[in-house]
């Protein structure tokens, strides 16, 4: 990539987007500490960093092959594009015309040949090694990119009790192509910060930290339609979000993902953003910016007849609920019956972690996945047994299948008899067992559980398959899109 300068430069200047460009070039033959701080402060002087690895036939001193060095910058998390330079530096700099220019300290001595190229078109040279302080693992790689020993662990058991194996399970991801889904439901950015723990303060009794990298994911009812994209369904997507720069993330990111979406702004409220403070891949903090109150009955309106002008072909609704008032009562009971008239596959979860839901307010759904704690909120019961308290979840929601999740310990299914008043009750356990990052766990389980049953599966299969799914994207850290190459890998090994 990039051993023509000329595409390069240019290239480099598009994608910026008129962002602060900052340009460092060398070796780098060993990433080393030195080149981290030199990185970490490269990037913090403007927006876009980029890093220009001199190729083999332009130098001496490098004792590794350049596709490996490459791969070594390419590593570093502040970086934002690294390429092969193929010509001088300064030759570059003088058609690039980077915001500012950075080397080590120990060049600031000697004759530097941008210094005069910077400065004819305004431009600054600074020279530092950046700090001392760093998290060398952090620089190196996000952790949502970090490679994990494989932590999945089979229920050959629960496929023999129930007549199914793995090729059967291949099919079904197959058929996920087929389906015309809709997702509705609150959209959520998570921000993650990775943070280098200082110390204690001599001020007051707190932990000091400095943090190092900051990444986006998105959230809630978005990564439910992200999953159903990913997967292979044909996904149309209706949220909301407030009007500020996390709403241009979010736009930007659902159309990376290729998500077809309807995205309301309402000016009272702040698109949802939840930071998540870590270090050393535990978490540290965690700050919520949002407002919890129900969404105008405009708003509703318009909202509800986007919907019934997509419903004609629609195999499946997905209720994705967070209880901040993207998915008002009123709103949600006028388009329940919309698809009861339609037959439509309904499946609904109301997450309720720091805030209270009702998740049977979702009626007639042919499922519904609540944790534990979220269907005794939902039946006022907090002494029955988890048989006894899908029983009453499921006649209270009139809801065909129950699935309360239970986090390490796996999942309890409750799950209607097609033609019979019979219910017949499993559990499944987590397959994960080395989990990295527990959010998103309900949202992959609710989305390919409900894929397979809407591709006419059985209940079990479909327990299975959102199990898998749920242990896939709890081995690491943010929400990224499952793929049908994610689950079959697992389910081969």
């Amino acid at each position: 990539m990039g051993h023509n300068p000329a595409p390069v430069y240019t290239w480099i200047k598009t994608r910026a987007k008129n962002k602060k460009i900052v340009f460092v070039s060398g070796i780098f033959n060993i990433i080393h500490p030195g080149h981290l701080r030199l990185m970490r402060f490269a990037a913090e002087c403007g927006e876009y960093l980029v890093v220009g690895i001199h190729g083999n036939n332009c130098l001496t001193g490098a004792f590794l092959d350049e596709t490996l060095r490459i791969e070594g910058i390419k590593a570093i998390t502040w970086v934002d594009y690294a390429f092969i330079l193929d010509t001088s530096a300064d030759n570059f700099i003088k058609e690039l015309k980077p915001d500012i220019v950075v080397k080590g300290k120990e060049h600031e001595d000697h004759y530097n040949p941008e210094a005069d190229i910077v400065e004819s078109y305004g431009g600054k040279l600074i020279f530092s090694s950046g700090d001392m302080t760093f998290s060398l693992g952090e620089l190196l790689q996000d952790e949502s990119e970090r490679i994990r020993l494989p932590i999945i662990k089979k229920e050959n058991d629960f496929m023999l009790r129930h007549s199914f194996g793995q090729n059967d399970l291949i099919k079904i991801i197959a058929n996920f192509k087929q389906l015309k889904t809709i997702v509705l439901g609150e959209i959520i950015v998570d921000e993650y910060i990775s943070c280098d723990p200082v110390g204690m303060s001599r001020e007051e009794p707190c932990i000091v930290v400095t943090p190092v990298t900051r990444k986006k994911y998105i959230g809630g009812a978005g990564i439910v339609a992200a999953h159903a994209k990913s997967l292979g369904a044909d996904v149309s997507f209706l949220s909301i979000v407030g009007e500020d720069t996390t709403a241009n993330f979010v736009r930007s990111k659902l159309d990376e993902y290729g998500v077809k979406h309807f995205i309301y702004n309402d000016e009272s409220r702040p698109t949802i953003l939840k930071q998540k403070f870590r270090s050393d891949g535990k978490s540290l903090l965690r700050v919520n910016h949002l407002r919890h109150h129900p969404i105008s009955k405009p708003l509703q309106k318009r909202i509800t007849n986007q919907f019934n002008k997509m419903l004609d072909s629609t195999d499946l609704v997905i209720f994705s609920d967070f209880n901040y008032g993207g998915l008002p009562t009123p709103m949600i009971q006028t388009i329940i019956k919309t698809c009861q008239k339609k037959d439509i596959l309904m499946m609904a979860d109301s997450q309720s972690s720091s805030q209270i839901g009702d998740v049977s307010r979702f009626t007639n759904m042919k499922l519904l996945t609540p944790t534990e704690r979220e269907a005794r909120l939902a039946v006022r019961d907090f002494e029955s047994g988890l048989v006894v308290l899908a029983e009453k979840l499921r006649k209270k929601s009139k809801a065909e299948n129950i699935f309360i999740t239970l986090n390490k310990e796996g999942m309890l299914i409750h799950a209607g008899q097609s033609g019979t008043s019979q219910w017949l009750t499993d559990r499944i356990s987590a397959m994960n067992i080395a989990p990295q990052d527990p959010s998103g766990a309900g949202d992959s389980l609710l989305i390919t559980s409900g894929l397979a049953m809407a591709s006419g599966t059985d209940i079990w299969q479909a327990a299975y398959l959102g199990s898998l799914a749920a242990a896939c994207q709890v081995e690491r850290t943010g929400n990224i899109p499952l793929t049908p190459a994610d689950m079959i890998r697992k389910l081969s090994r």
